[in-house]
């Protein structure tokens, strides 16, 4: 007999795998668009998960995450994590500034449209749960939710403007000359930064809660725009 927590976590999985894989990707596929195949070379430009797998970002965390939701709540919210940092070389981008902006946004736009795809598919699975039937039904809705959330976490946490997230590395090509040298100078230390204010400091300030925070004033409106652009109407 399958453990009922099985199927939540297999969602929970899925979702946050296929993010994270086609968000590396995707900025792949956009720097050897764009003339640099350091990437290709490195056999980065892949849907293959186990090419992008980050031990902390893609294993741990998430996996930690998961257990803890379902201890605590019985279900999964939502799931966090990274993967490795697909190799670019801006300067072998026909142009390196506007290159590598394209770059970097490339990974969250396509968590965008893998959002408003996975909330489409909803329209497939209450057309089809008569044949389905109930449990694969509500495997699937909760695979489409998860998969929304998952997408929609990862984009839009990568759009901080904090290199090396996506969004620092926007900014540092959109930036004057001056800013963008200072900016792009944080990189090394970013996601130490990241670590600290996400998952150190809210141990030590318990009234310090950001990831709560972005979850319910950012992501949670957005899940409801999504929802309403593919026909679902919002509250979700």
């Amino acid at each position: 007999m399958m453990p009922d927590w099985l199927p939540e976590v297999a969602a929970a999985a899925i979702a946050a795998i296929l993010a994270i894989t086609l968000h590396e990707a995707a900025h792949g596929y956009a720097a050897l668009w764009l003339g640099d195949d350091t990437a290709q070379r490195a056999g980065r430009i892949s849907i293959n998960p186990l090419r992008h797998v980050d031990m902390m970002g893609t294993i741990i965390l998430p996996g930690v995450m998961v257990a803890g939701q379902l201890l605590a709540m019985g279900q999964v919210q939502g799931v966090f994590g990274w993967a490795k940092p697909v190799p670019v070389n801006i300067w072998q981008l026909r142009n390196p500034r506007w290159g590598m902006v394209l770059v970097a946004a490339a990974g969250p736009a396509t968590n965008a449209v893998l959002a408003v795809i996975a909330a489409l598919l909803a329209h497939l699975v209450f057309w089809g749960q008569g044949e389905l039937g109930p449990e694969m039904t509500r495997f699937l809705l909760r695979f489409v939710g998860l998969s929304i959330m998952s997408n929609l976490v990862l984009g839009l946490f990568n759009l901080l403007p904090l290199p090396p997230l996506d969004g620092g590395r926007i900014m540092v090509g959109l930036l004057p000359r001056g800013p963008a040298m200072a900016l792009a100078r944080v990189e090394p230390y970013g996601i130490l930064v990241v670590i600290m204010f996400l998952f150190i400091l809210p141990m030590a300030v318990p009234a310090w809660d950001p990831m709560n925070l972005f979850l319910r004033n950012i992501v949670a409106p957005v899940f409801d725009f999504v929802l309403l652009t593919a026909g679902h109407g919002g509250g979700g």
